[in-house]
């Protein structure tokens, strides 16, 4: 096998991709009161936010260790590449890194390349793919490597939560005015920089909020090369959300596909149900 792609569990695959040899989700924890949940294809989006809603204390996720990194990197795979959540956001990329010093240590030289997506959810996704293409294509692994950073630069990431509480009790959201988020059914429209989340705009309501962050998504795609380039949408059980979002976009850009996928664990426990994330 030429290639391997390692992703931790905020990522979530096409379901075509999913089972496929050359990728290995590496699961995070999480935690509701004292129930432990593994975040892999065991994973049940619906009894996971019951029990969410049930419960008064905020849930909690566990990245993965160090030593189940270099199990993902122990394979005949000539390259491998690790793809996790913003290392702002999730200690998954020091446990990859750490992984891949453990693998030469104990295995030897191998080309590992461990890439922090300065995102989350889709945004993970889009790395994945775009690696995959380019392996596909036969690209040496220097160039990908070289690539795949400078394409991990030019990516956005936005979304529209109906509910930033886990967010916040989890100190992700140091930068937002507290009293918008509950008052007058304002919904900001949130980004990141090199992952730290921040306010991009708002709107009353999830709608209007969905129509602004299409439009923010539309003014900064303009410089972008649309036609390589896909638009993702992530969604916490509110496929009517993310079908609206892509045809805001879709309607006036010219990206080559748009890929709308269900959240797994990680992503459904930050976005709660009826959060939408988008990357592009």
């Amino acid at each position: 096998m030429r290639y391997k792609i390692v992703v931790d569990s905020c990522c979530e695959l096409p379901k075509e991709l999913e089972g496929d040899e050359r990728f290995e989700r590496v699961p995070l924890s999480l935690q509701v009161d004292e129930c432990h949940i593994m975040d892999d294809e065991t994973f049940d989006q619906a009894d996971f936010l019951q029990k969410v809603a049930n419960s008064s204390t905020c849930p909690k996720s566990s990245c993965p260790s160090p030593e189940k990194f270099m199990e993902a990197y122990h394979c005949d795979a000539e390259h491998v590449y690790a793809i996790t959540l913003a290392s702002n956001l999730s200690g998954s990329y020091n446990s990859a890194v750490l992984g891949s010093n453990l693998y030469h240590e104990t295995y030897g030289e191998k080309d590992i390349h461990v890439i922090d997506s300065e995102s989350a959810s889709c945004g993970e996704t889009q790395i994945a793919l775009r690696i995959m293409e380019m392996e596909e294509k036969g690209l040496p692994f220097e160039e990908i490597v070289k690539q795949i950073e400078s394409y991990r630069d030019s990516m956005r990431t936005y979304f529209v939560l109906d509910n930033l509480e886990t967010l916040r009790k989890n100190g992700r959201l140091t930068g937002l005015k507290a009293g918008l988020v509950s008052t007058l059914n304002i919904k900001p429209i949130m980004s990141a920089d090199k992952g730290v989340i921040y306010q991009k705009s708002q709107g009353i309501g999830m709608k209007k909020a969905l129509r602004r962050m299409a439009d923010i998504i539309l003014e900064e795609a303009r410089e972008k090369d649309q036609e390589n380039r896909r638009l993702m949408i992530s969604h916490c059980n509110a496929p009517d959300r993310a079908e609206l979002v892509r045809e805001m976009v879709m309607a006036k850009a010219g990206f080559k596909e748009c890929i709308i996928l269900d959240t797994k664990g990680v992503s459904s426990m930050y976005a709660n149900d009826g959060g939408v994330i988008v990357t592009a």
